[in-house]
């Protein structure tokens, strides 16, 4: 009898371990499952950071690119701006040229055709001369009234 109990009570012990071997093993897939998810959200999340990044990285690129070239301009401007005197100095002699009709010392034949034709294709010229500003632009021949520190050209 004593062996029957024992038998019975090994039984059933093994059957209640057998189930809660069968409902760990359950939890085990379903706890795999969930962390095969959260696996899949993170490559997911990881895979859209890294196009972020790459996007980000090409935007800095171009970003860089257009410094460089934003600093060459400017030092393109700081030399324009630096030589800028010798330019209204070189314009300046150039337009009181281009007004001289005869070498000094000779007469001027001012009826001359050529003459004529030159002096009616040179308008901007004589208005430039008329400037004690020389500038490297047309808009400072409209608005004469300029500030002498303005800067006059465009790049």
């Amino acid at each position: 009898r004593r062996l029957g109990a024992a038998e019975r009570t090994v039984h059933g012990q093994a059957e209640s371990l057998i189930r809660k071997d069968g409902e760990l093993r359950a939890a085990l897939r379903e706890l795999g499952a969930a962390k095969d998810r959260e696996i899949t959200a993170l490559q997911q999340k990881l895979l859209s950071s890294e196009e972020t990044i790459q996007k980000l990285l090409n935007v800095i690129q171009k970003k860089d690119d257009l410094i460089v070239q934003l600093k060459h301009r400017s030092h393109l401007l700081t030399k324009i701006c630096r030589n800028r005197p010798i330019l209204d100095s070189l314009l300046s002699y150039m337009a009181e040229g281009e007004q001289l009709s005869t070498f000094p010392g000779t007469q001027s034949d001012s009826s001359s055709p050529v003459h004529d034709e030159f002096q009616e294709s040179n308008g901007i010229t004589n208005q430039i001369s008329k400037n004690k500003d020389f500038s490297l632009s047309e808009d400072d021949l409209e608005d004469q009234e300029l500030d002498t520190s303005q800067f006059g050209t465009t790049v």
